[in-house]
């Protein structure tokens, strides 16, 4: 199939090409949403502007992201480009190194007041959405370990897995799969530390935004307890798992058959198409080949009851959801064992399913995180401080948030409303690798002309008009 022969390469003076199309966009919606001026005005780490400002750095990272740039040493393919320069209207822009002691110059009031920033801007984005967007706020936390292989990065330590590296804390908006708040830490920190005072100023941000309700969510390390009473006077919901510890157990044991009801999944999507025979389970097939221990799940049931925390003056709800597992050897079943999994709530509406159901929602955070760390790179660490790596976080994170403000900002109304919110959700959830693709590697011709700069497209790609409407609607204010 591949038959081309006689291939040859020309130089072209009068075609200016450019791989990154999409730049033109990212910067025009930066502009849009005040988060160059907002940089600007918050963030003094130069004494001097000569000729860079703040957000001329800040940018610079996160525009290498948005172009496929996975460490500082790629911002220098950008730099040499005349035709990228020319697209963003830059005569030059900050090298490598100087990308990475502008990193270094921070200190920690310096990335808090770069978070206000970006997020002051995330406000102004998020009331251009519709009233229903307001309805609940969930905020998710979780840490990651961040590995490195440096011998001489401040801050680092051993994990608790035994790997060198950093503890970052990510705290996210659920809604949007938006990065609220970052934090580095050593890497022997415990996974919670530092969380609860980032739920306050994520609670305190999306109230001031306008949401109507704040939920809380984490894991059994986030459970809070010596906060959970004045979240709770304070009208805030929350949803954590806790420890099956003894005693709650033993609780658990004692429950009578009547109060378990069968915890009912979700159904798998629905085959659009003709369905089509499952292949053969390969690793189950090993399992029970070589006799290895095998669990398999059997049924789910949940209850609750009511539980107060030593840290608590009042009781809150306890749900719990037991596991049937059956534990096999090759083909031989041995025995059933019970497991329990416990959820703290002070909502005492929603139906105990739906708890854990919201409960378990929350492992789209690991999506996030999982984005955050591969495919936008924010986690490679390439600077040799905790405060300079953590700093680089949130710069290199700020091409993720453009990510996910060009699809908020996308028009949903008119004739095709519905098909413009499905295209909306579609580019919210996609994944970094596959936005870069659709809507930055774009290969156009700048054509520089005396009052405008014309990026004329040289392909097309299915996701053109979403792009090009994106972009129609930023050439004006925000609503």
């Amino acid at each position: 199939m591949y038959r081309a022969s006689n291939i040859q390469y020309e130089h072209s003076d009068r075609v200016r090409g450019l791989a990154t199309g999409g730049i033109g966009a990212m910067h025009r919606l930066a502009q849009q949403t005040g988060v160059i001026a907002s940089i600007d005005r918050a963030v003094k780490v130069l004494k001097v502007h000569l000729p860079y400002h703040e957000s001329d750095h800040v940018l610079g990272i996160a525009y290498n992201v948005l172009c496929g740039g996975t460490c500082l040493q790629d911002i220098e393919q950008r730099r040499q480009d005349e035709v990228y320069l020319d697209a963003l209207g830059a005569q030059r822009i900050p090298d490598p190194t100087t990308a990475g002691d502008f990193c270094r110059r921070f200190d920690v009031a310096a990335i808090e007041a770069l978070q206000t920033a970006i997020n002051e801007t995330r406000v102004r984005v998020w009331r251009t959405q519709p009233a229903a967007f307001f309805d609940e706020a969930i905020i998710d936390a979780d840490g990651t370990l961040a590995d490195t292989t440096g011998q001489c990065k401040e801050g680092m330590d051993i994990a608790y897995t035994g790997v060198w590296g950093y503890h970052p804390l990510v705290v996210s908006l659920a809604n949007t799969q938006e990065p609220l708040f970052l934090v580095n830490r050593s890497g022997n920190r415990p996974s919670a530390e530092g969380a609860a005072e980032r739920f306050d100023q994520a609670r305190t941000l999306c109230r001031d935004a306008g949401f109507r309700r704040i939920t809380f969510r984490g894991d059994t390390d986030f459970s809070q307890t010596q906060r959970l009473d004045r979240w709770d006077a304070d009208g805030v919901r929350f949803v954590f798992g806790y420890d099956a510890r003894t005693n709650l157990i033993r609780q658990a044991d004692a429950l009578p058959a009547g109060a378990w009801t069968p915890l009912v999944r979700r159904p798998p999507a629905t085959v659009q198409t003709a369905p089509r025979q499952r292949p053969v389970n390969v690793k189950e097939a090993t399992i029970v080949a070589r006799a290895f221990k095998n669990l398999r799940l059997q049924a789910e049931a949940v209850a609750e009851f009511a539980y107060q925390p030593g840290a608590c003056t009042r009781p809150y709800r306890l749900v719990v959801v037991r596991k049937n597992i059956s534990v096999a050897q090759g083909d031989r079943r041995l025995f059933d064992e019970i497991r329990y999994f416990f959820y703290l709530t002070n909502d005492h509406e929603t139906p105990a399913a739906d708890v854990v159901l919201l409960a378990n929602a929350r492992g789209h955070q690991e999506n996030l995180i999982e984005q955050l760390k591969h495919g936008v790179g924010a986690m490679g660490m390439p600077v040799d401080t905790l405060v300079s790596n953590w700093a680089y976080m949130v710069m290199a994170a700020l091409a993720w948030t453009l990510k996910a403000w060009f699809a908020l900002l996308l028009p949903e109304t008119g004739r095709w409303a519905a098909r413009y919110v499905g295209e909306k959700t579609a580019v919210l959830r996609m994944e970094f690798k596959a936005f870069r693709h659709a809507f930055i590697l774009i290969p156009v011709q700048v054509v520089r002309t005396s009052r405008r700069l014309v990026f004329r497209l040289l392909a097309w790609n299915p996701w053109q008009a979403v792009f090009l409407r994106g972009f129609d609607h930023l050439r004006g204010p925000l609503p």
